[in-house]
């Protein structure tokens, strides 16, 4: 009996996708600041909830940091709480 042989190239993702980086890990990385409401705005939704990480690809430890972030800017009027 041959044996079966499974190469790296070969093996596919369900779905055809690939993984999606961390946009705030890297060198030229923008900082996760409260007062930078522009940057903020990206990951919140237009009724203006914060986008969950699956969706956004930002690693763990950085969306903990984003979450504090918004609702930091919320808390002292730089963003709303909620878009009607």
């Amino acid at each position: 009996m041959a044996q079966l042989v499974i190469k790296r190239e070969s093996v596919r993702r369900p779905g055809g996708r690939r993984r999606k980086s961390c946009p705030f890990s890297g060198p030229n990385a923008p900082k996760i600041d409260y007062k930078d409401v522009k940057l903020l705005q990206r990951f919140t939704t237009e009724r203006g909830k914060i986008v969950p990480s699956r969706i956004s690809a930002v690693s763990a430890k950085k969306q903990r940091e984003l979450t504090t972030a918004i609702k930091r800017a919320r808390h002292l009027a730089l963003m709303p709480y909620v878009l009607s």
